[in-house]
């Protein structure tokens, strides 16, 4: 297995210094994710972008919280699942969203349901989803912003959890009590 550095703000390359000292200070400690991204300066600067832009899309946190954990769920993504599922307890969304997610089991209404339905069909697809699904989405109550920002979402997911599975990143400290396998 290849060994990735967890880097900080004296290791990491130079370009990736001031990211890490941002994301100490807006964190409180340096997330794993980002100390082993920092090896790749455009890897951290981008995901931070498209981490961002995807924060401040039109979808509520609930539904933020649906997109992230659906493909961390379909990616079983080690370190994401339980990252997300602290995220989203300090964003106060409802446990029964954060374990229907995490278990793979019925979310509380049709909405968030074809949320994570169409962002499966996203990621299944590698976004060769049909009319029909896309029709359904939208049915939904969504839009076509959001049909794209569904892609935006995945996109991020896609830099995060494969990292993470190259680098076998740590979970961090404050997440370990949401440790997740995903069921056979």
């Amino acid at each position: 297995m290849t060994d990735f550095p967890l880097h900080d703000e004296t290791t990491a390359p130079e370009e990736s210094k001031p990211m890490l000292a941002e994301s100490k200070k807006q964190n409180g400690m340096i997330p794993g994710l980002h100390a082993t991204m920092a090896e790749a300066p455009g890897l951290l600067a981008s995901y931070r972008f498209v981490h961002d832009q995807f924060v401040n899309s039109s979808f509520s946190k609930d539904e933020l919280t649906v997109v992230w954990q659906t493909v961390n769920v379909e990616h079983a993504c080690h370190y994401c699942v339980p990252a997300h599922t602290g995220i989203a307890k300090a964003m106060k969304v409802s446990d029964e969203i954060s374990d229907a997610l995490r278990n793979q089991t019925a979310l509380p209404n049709a909405h968030l349901e074809a949320l994570r339905s169409f962002t499966l069909s996203v990621v299944r697809d590698r976004g060769n989803v049909d009319d029909a699904a896309v029709q359904a989405f939208i049915d939904a109550g969504f839009t076509k912003r959001q049909v794209l920002e569904v892609v935006l979402g995945v996109a991020q997911k896609v830099m995060s959890n494969y990292t993470n599975h190259l680098a076998q990143t740590p979970v961090d400290q404050p997440f370990q009590k949401f440790e997740w396998h995903k069921a056979a």
